[in-house]
């Protein structure tokens, strides 16, 4: 064994006595203490003590177990020793800021995974639809492929189809369910999610390929971009959610494939909650912005980068106005 080796083993064998200390003041008391002020003490500076090992441990250890089961510590104690007072808006609060950026670091590659998955999908569906055109039958109903025979996409009448407020609130419900099936779909391995991202990546590309074909592209990208951002970006999360959730099932690590799955659930859940305010402000752009000929190229642009900005700045970042309450590991 080198001597970095040893070194290494022999701090966690001194700080593992520590870690355990910790965990057992933060497990529920049968009966309220009787030094209150001291046990707060002992646990500031217990979550001070995991605050460092975390640093070390992701700059020696990266990704490794003992990072997770850091991270995982280090969540527990500031939710502890932070907890809000009982009411809603702090709880959401410390959800935006504390929970959600830590979880969207420590799942960095199953987003880059699910990202990967789709641009590939993507372009695979635009490349097969341009060469061989019938495909489109596959990704596309038999009415809106005669919209765009006729010169027309099946996104120009659907003011005409329903008010804006129905066409926002079934378009959000639309995107809210296939968020939670490509998570959902994870329980089978990871494998149903990357059916799910891949589908919709093949959709997107062979509907650009066949509009482009007739060309209907330009078209296309200004009714998408206003709220393809967000939607994209959220089904991009949930896939690597639901990768995160097959993973846990197929790689435990050191517990049982029920603890894992458990933990996952509730780790990608608060993801996810985070994530559907920002489907529903896609939903309402979609519903009145998106199909109005009213609005020009530009302002759409301007409203997805800046809708897509501002949804990613909050996912992995926190709330700005509740940045410096932060304390980061």
């Amino acid at each position: 064994m080198d001597t970095s080796q040893q070194a290494l083993t022999h701090w966690l064998t001194a700080r593992k006595v520590h870690w355990d200390a910790l965990e057992a003041q933060l497990k529920p008391q049968q009966s309220p203490s009787e030094q209150p002020l001291a046990e707060a003490r002992e646990l500031l500076v217990g979550y001070r003590g995991v605050m460092n090992d975390l640093s070390l441990a992701r700059r020696l250890q990266g990704t490794a177990l003992i990072t997770r089961y850091l991270e995982n510590l280090f969540l527990k104690t500031h939710e502890e020793l932070y907890r809000p007072a009982p009411h809603f808006w702090g709880r959401l609060g410390d959800l935006y800021h504390i929970d959600v950026p830590l979880l969207m670091r420590r799942m960095q590659r199953a987003l880059y995974a699910s990202l990967a998955v789709f641009v590939v999908a993507l372009l695979v569906g635009w490349v097969l639809v341009s060469a061989y055109p019938e495909l489109i039958n596959l990704f596309a109903s038999p009415a809106m492929i005669r919209e765009v025979h006729a010169g027309r996409l099946w996104t120009d009448g659907l003011l005409n189809v329903a008010p804006s407020s129905l066409l926002s609130v079934g378009i959000a419900a639309n995107n809210i369910s296939v968020t939670l099936l490509s998570f959902g779909l994870g329980v089978f391995y990871g494998v149903g999610t990357l059916y799910m991202i891949g589908i919709n990546g093949l959709m997107l590309g062979g509907a650009f390929a066949f509009a482009a074909s007739y060309g209907l592209d330009g078209r296309l990208f200004a009714f998408i971009i206003g709220h393809g951002v967000v939607e994209l970006s959220v089904i991009i999360i949930a896939g690597g959610l639901g990768l995160q959730l097959g993973e846990a099932l197929i790689r435990p690590g050191t517990r049982s494939r029920l603890q894992a799955f458990q933990a996952t659930c509730t780790d990608t859940g608060k993801v996810l909650l985070a994530a559907t305010p920002f489907l529903l402000v896609a939903g309402i752009i979609e519903g009145f912005v998106s199909p109005n000929p009213l609005f020009g190229m530009m302002p759409r642009v301007l409203m997805g980068l800046g809708s897509g900005t501002l949804f990613w700045l909050v996912m992995l970042y926190g709330l700005p106005w509740r940045r410096g309450k932060f304390v980061r590991g």
